[in-house]
């Protein structure tokens, strides 16, 4: 597999783009259609060894329904397959039997028959469900599916700007907001307008969560995008609010592109572009390659352990920032970035043997884990940056 993705000639996008329109339908999609349908109970497995072994029987609802997300954006985007729409049909099933707590919100993790097993404060069970049912809506033509998507994202409001009906992670004596809620928020929004009777709702919280990234979030006395600040923004010297995670922003940064293409706006551009710049700077390893997990922003050592270990995701993220950057300005840097860090994640991440991609290295590329999934890792990272980059380089809208 070439790991030098030439962007300068005709010839060279349409190489690039079939590899990966082949690495998605050739490679990652057979591996989990493949391993992760369970034929017994319903929903599908993703915590497998490299060979599709499974090893832990338990169930992610958060990778169900960013799964059925996948399934039906194929189904939609490339071509009207049965296998596709009745596997999220079934999967979807699954996740509404089992997936929501009486308060209508939603478990985080299940055994393997549904029955529940935890629960966490955030709600991006209920954020990635919200995609999933308006993927469904939109593939199967669903009307019940785009209300249940609207009113579950309506509950994911009413949580985040209700402050006491969660539980803080942290006192009042230096309460925190994390970057993950604004940049998840985008993603949301962007699939359920796609099918929603409420375009205004859905683009009056794109509005609001890129505004909460440029203002609070963007720190420019450090170059940087912080992934914890106080309730307003403010900075605080601690090991939360000193901490980067350069893949979060920068994949927020590319949420920010493709809504530019979507809206024609430049001033989302330069912001997209902006955030990717900063944090290209702090995430990329100059000495060994590949992007850090996590950073320091004064450059002190940070507390989680595996702060220079190469997780997959940011990688697959940052594939596709550098490609939408590029094709919106036209700045060579940006293709010199995308042909760094494809290359890269080329050279350490796929599994020849078996398919997809192993999701953990050490900071010099060696393996830590011959895991395919686990609880965070499936069926999504990968096979999002695949499609992504497919269609944009085959001239394919991203949102819409």
């Amino acid at each position: 597999m070439s790991s030098q993705p030439p962007l300068a000639s005709q010839p060279g996008r349409a190489s690039l783009a079939g590899l990966y329109r082949r690495g998605l339908l050739e490679d990652t999609l057979p591996f989990w259609i493949r391993h992760g349908v369970d034929t017994q109970y319903g929903g599908f497995h993703f915590s497998v060894d490299r060979d599709g072994r499974l090893v832990d029987s338990d169930k992610s609802v958060w990778l169900q329904a960013r799964f059925i997300w996948l399934l039906c954006t194929l189904y939609h985007s490339v071509k009207p397959s049965r296998e596709w729409l009745t596997l999220a049909r079934d999967g979807l099933h699954f996740l509404r039997t089992h997936g929501f707590d009486k308060d209508g919100r939603m478990f985080f993790q299940l055994t393997r028959e549904g029955e529940p097993i935890r629960k966490r404060r955030y709600v991006f069970s209920e954020m990635f469900t919200t995609m999933a049912l308006a993927a469904y809506a939109r593939a199967a033509g669903d009307e019940e599916a785009r209300d249940q998507a609207t009113s579950l994202f309506r509950l994911v409001l009413h949580y985040l700007t209700t402050p006491e009906l969660l539980p803080p992670k942290f006192t009042q004596i230096r309460p925190y907001k994390a970057l993950a809620v604004p940049m998840m928020l985008i993603a949301t929004a962007q699939t359920l307008r796609s099918v929603s009777e409420d375009q205004d709702l859905c683009n009056l919280w794109i509005d609001r969560s890129i505004e909460e990234i440029s203002r609070d979030f963007m720190h420019p006395e450090f170059a940087a995008v912080l992934e914890n600040v106080g309730l307003n923004g403010e900075f605080h010297d601690h090991f939360d609010g000193r901490l980067l995670t350069p893949g979060h922003a920068i994949e927020a940064a590319w949420f920010i592109l493709a809504e530019a293409e979507y809206r024609g706006a430049q001033e989302l551009v330069r912001l997209g572009t902006k955030i990717l710049d900063w944090m290209w700077d702090w995430g990329w390893d100059t000495a060994q390659g590949g992007l850090f997990y996590f950073r320091d922003v004064k450059g002190y050592p940070v507390q989680e352990y595996w702060a220079d270990m190469k997780f997959w995701w940011p990688h697959t993220e940052a594939i596709i920032a550098t490609l939408l950057a590029y094709q919106q300005t036209g700045n060579p840097k940006y293709a010199e970035w995308h042909q760094q860090v494809h290359s890269w994640a080329y050279a350490h991440f796929p599994d020849t043997q078996y398919g997809e991609w192993f999701g953990y290295a050490h900071r010099d590329g060696s393996l830590a884990s011959s895991a395919k999934g686990n609880l965070w890792k499936g069926a999504f990272h990968v096979p999002r940056m695949q499609l992504t980059c497919w269609r944009a380089l085959e001239g394919g809208r991203l949102l819409g």
